[in-house]
C-alpha cells in the first residue's frame, strides 16, 4: 500500500474517532495554494484544524515529530485563510494533531490537543 493510501485510512479512522467524541466534522482535505489540512471540525464555541499522522511504528520518531515548525506554518496560514471565507471569527481555534498507529491489524489513537 502506497503512503497516501495509507494516510487516507488514518484519516477516516479520526473522522470516525473525532464523531464518536462529539466533533463534528466540517471539512475534509481542505486545499488552498498556501497547503492543506487534513480535517476541520467543531465543538462547541470551538473550530479545530486536525493535522493527522498515521504510521506502523516509532522508527523515525512520533507521528507529531513530523509535524516541524515548516509544516505548523502552512497550517496556520491555511487555517486563516478558512477563517476568513467562511467569517468564523467569532469561534476560538485550536489546533490539533492526531497520532494513528497501524500495526498487526491494530489501531492506536492519540489525540493531542493544542499543539500548535
Amino acid at each position: 500500500m502506497n503512503k497516501r493510501k495509507f494516510g487516507i485510512i488514518g484519516e477516516k479512522i479520526v473522522q470516525g474517532y473525532l464523531v464518536n467524541k462529539g466533533y463534528k466534522i466540517i471539512e475534509t482535505n481542505y486545499y488552498t495554494k498556501r497547503g492543506e489540512i487534513d480535517i476541520i471540525c467543531k465543538k462547541d464555541n470551538c473550530i479545530i484544524f486536525v493535522e493527522v499522522k498515521t504510521r506502523t511504528s516509532l522508527k523515525f520518531g512520533t507521528p507529531a515529530m513530523a509535524v516541524n515548525s515548516n509544516k505548523k506554518q502552512h497550517i496556520k496560514s491555511v487555517a486563516k485563510v478558512y477563517i476568513f471565507l467562511n467569517n468564523l471569527n467569532s469561534f476560538e481555534i485550536r489546533f490539533d494533531v492526531v497520532e494513528v498507529f497501524i500495526n498487526n491489524g491494530k489501531c492506536k489513537i492519540n489525540h493531542i490537543e493544542g499543539i500548535m
